[in-house]
């Protein structure tokens, strides 16, 4: 099965969208860190090693932010962005420039997309999406 490609025009007319649902999953994310960093301390683990079943058994009133949080990720896969990185609220898109499949990179905050990178460089490697490379990503 091929990957959706986007144009430039496509992928920003999600950004709206992906504006709410970003801005709710960074504030839901915060509080589920906050709330599984208690119960690790309080076990004396590192967080990272609690398995969801292992964090709703301590703190059962977790239920409705986790189901919220993952119906949010998965608002994003609906849309064809692939979440990047949750705390600077990254999504990718792919699409095509002169022949290669790039990655359109938006950042929450950023009112369009502006830039791109290859799928190797991640976001290190974002390059402007200005002149030429703008009108070479296909419309």
């Amino acid at each position: 099965m091929s990957q959706r490609l986007f144009t430039l025009s496509e992928a920003n007319a999600l950004i709206p969208k992906l504006e709410l649902v970003m801005g709710k999953l960074q504030r839901q994310s915060a509080v589920l860190r906050e709330q599984v960093n208690e119960v690790a301390g309080g076990l004396g683990e590192n967080p990272e090693r609690l398995s969801v079943p292992q964090i709703l058994e301590l703190r059962p009133q977790l239920r409705p932010v986790i189901d919220e949080v993952e119906q949010l990720l998965a608002e994003i896969a609906a849309c064809g962005g692939q979440m990047k990185g949750l705390d600077l609220g990254l999504v990718d898109f792919p699409a095509e420039m002169n022949g290669d499949v790039v990655l359109l990179c938006w950042q929450y905050g950023e009112k369009e997309i502006g830039y791109y990178h290859s799928f190797e460089a991640g976001f290190a490697g974002r390059q402007p999406l200005e002149g030429s490379k703008r009108d070479n990503v296909l419309q």
